[in-house]
């Protein structure tokens, strides 16, 4: 369990509470939980979560190299896909199949609801080919 407060006061009070119903022990400080590094700046009061290692570990299952040229913006003006880009012949469909496209849709899903909530757009339009993606759609 995480317990987190403004106040260590507070977070001894639910400590010592806790500790009357259940058995615990003290861990020390959280540094990672739900596979999110937890960092900290106490000088200025600072909290935040990073799926770093994740994300890395993600681009390598999909074999994602350093190559790629990060983008500024979440979405290129010149970005489009549509429907009617969905596999249609008999051998569009059957390389599609090797690719785990709803795999990496799920883990951009998981990043955008636990830290990147500026990727929910890109995320929502990629999402909608789920059932018939097409090489573009990747």
């Amino acid at each position: 369990m995480l317990i987190a407060s403004k106040s260590k006061i507070e977070v001894e009070r639910m400590k010592l509470q806790l500790s009357k119903e259940f058995e615990m022990k003290e861990l020390g400080e959280a540094c990672k939980i739900l596979g999110m590094e937890i960092h900290q700046d106490k000088l200025i009061g600072k909290v935040w979560l990073s799926l770093r290692a994740y994300l890395q570990k993600e681009l390598k299952k999909f074999r994602v190299d350093g190559s790629t040229k990060p983008v500024s913006t979440s979405l290129a003006p010149h970005f489009k896909i549509s429907a009617k880009l969905c596999s249609k012949s008999n051998e569009e469909w059957k390389y599609m199949m090797k690719v785990p496209y709803s795999s990496a849709v799920g883990g951009l899903m998981y990043t955008m609801v636990c830290t990147r909530t500026d990727i929910s757009l890109v995320v929502s339009m990629v999402s909608r080919y789920m059932h018939d993606p097409h090489r573009s759609h990747c």
